[in-house]
């Protein structure tokens, strides 16, 4: 929501389709998760002794976001602040932050510095709580006469700080929006300085007002507007030494063409340990990920609205297929496949012409015939490792659409297109 004629830059975003966060901070050295000091109660004197323990000395900016790049990632978003109150950044605001700790280093700087060499858009996160600052919200909500404005004024200086201290940033991305709305955060001012300082820049909605974009957490849910699902690669966002139920690639490359086939991106976590160090085991999935969109890539960046093979025309969708799910670019759509059909391949509800069927992975066309809606491709692999998914690509001569009723042809007479109404079965 954009005023003052300023423009927001979309389309990068609208085409990146993969995204990098990091959760980074003191709660990191406790490996707990980054809720720890809420969860756990810790005073905020005593935890505010964290900092003389965080050197921060694992912690590697260029390798990292190099290696974002080599991931295939477009994007990347660092905590600059979390709700603990801890910055990584140099605030003139407060002596809690890592310039000041054992690191004595703006690690935000370092962070802003790498995206820019490896060609990845600047996204800056930073809380609008704090559970350390004197005072804090609970104080304003107390003594909203003594507190309220000097807290407010206290979130909006720290955020005019990210906004000037780093050259462009492309994204500002809000977080901890309790225990105020957008009235109570004074969120239209604040976008508009935000907007001032840094035109161009992409907000989401958690201020409190809707934004340029809408970030659903821990789920695919696709909006007709910009959107990115933020999403963990196990259970927590910050470290948390006890926490070893990584997603595998598959499911992060299912997860791609989830958001892909809705026109939205995926924004996926790291938690760095204690150190900066990064875990072995996120390390390994991403390095899958990324082999994989080298030669897959095609299927889900620039994508269009494809959602689970439901292509909307007008109020006509397709229905499900039983192989994988689609993405869709211009005359051309992807089957994702999960799950290996064999050496014939079968597509029915088809209301567009196919010129080509190519399997990614080999780059090799496959014979097929089309007639009356139903295409069958031959002569594929007996069998095929799909430990990732194998994509096969469908070049079309008009703008591909699938619809397929819930009977076994489509009626001749009118009918209701289904699905007439949003689905209950979770996605």
């Amino acid at each position: 929501m954009v005023k003052d004629g300023m423009t927001p830059d979309t389309q990068w975003f609208r085409d990146a389709r993969y995204g990098l966060i990091i959760h980074y901070g003191l709660y990191s050295l406790l490996g707990r998760g980054e809720w720890v000091m809420n969860r756990e109660q810790i005073p905020a004197v005593e935890y505010a002794r964290l900092a003389d323990r965080f050197t921060a000395e694992a912690f590697d900016a260029d390798a990292l976001l190099r290696r974002a790049r080599d991931w295939g990632m477009r994007y990347a978003v660092l905590t600059t602040k979390h709700h603990d109150g801890f910055c990584l950044y140099d605030s003139h605001l407060t002596g809690f932050t890592s310039v000041h700790s054992a690191a004595k280093r703006d690690l935000v700087a370092e962070f802003v510095g790498a995206c820019r060499k490896y060609g990845l858009r600047v996204g800056l996160y930073h809380t609008l709580n704090d559970l350390s600052a004197n005072p804090n919200a609970v104080d304003a909500l107390e003594r909203p006469a003594e507190c309220y404005q000097r807290f407010i004024d206290f979130v909006h200086g720290q955020i005019r700080e990210i906004m000037t201290q780093y050259g462009p940033v492309d994204i500002m991305w809000y977080d901890g929006w309790w225990p105020f709305d957008g009235k109570g955060w004074q969120a239209e001012k604040l976008n508009a300085m935000v907007r001032s300082l840094q035109p161009g820049i992409l907000v989401n909605s958690r201020c409190g007002i809707p934004g340029d974009f809408v970030t659903p957490e821990g789920h695919i849910s696709v909006s007709t507007g910009m959107w990115e699902s933020c999403m963990t690669l196990n259970n927590n966002w910050g470290y948390h030494r006890g926490d070893h139920n990584w997603k595998s690639p598959k499911t992060v490359a299912g997860l791609l063409q989830e958001a892909a086939s809705g026109a939205g991106n995926l924004l996926l976590n790291v938690g760095p340990k204690g150190d900066g160090s990064i875990p072995e085991e996120s390390l390994a999935v991403f390095d899958r990920v990324g082999e994989w969109l080298r030669v897959n890539g095609e299927a889900v960046y620039n994508s269009e609205w494809f959602r689970f093979n439901l292509r909307e025309r007008g109020n006509e969708r397709s229905d499900w297929t039983h192989h994988g799910g689609f993405t869709a670019r211009g005359n051309r759509f992807y089957l994702h496949v999960h799950s290996w059909p064999g050496p014939e391949l079968v597509i029915s509800g088809l209301e567009c012409k196919v010129t080509d069927v190519t399997l990614l992975r080999n780059g090799r066309s496959y014979p097929f015939r089309q007639r009356a809606g139903v295409l069958i491709v031959s002569g594929l692999p007996e069998d095929l490792d799909t430990e990732m998914p194998a994509v096969i690509r469908f070049t079309t001569q008009d703008t591909p659409c699938i619809y397929r009723t819930g009977g076994h042809r489509n009626p001749k007479a009118p009918h209701c297109r289904y699905d007439p109404m949003p689905s209950e079965i979770s996605s």
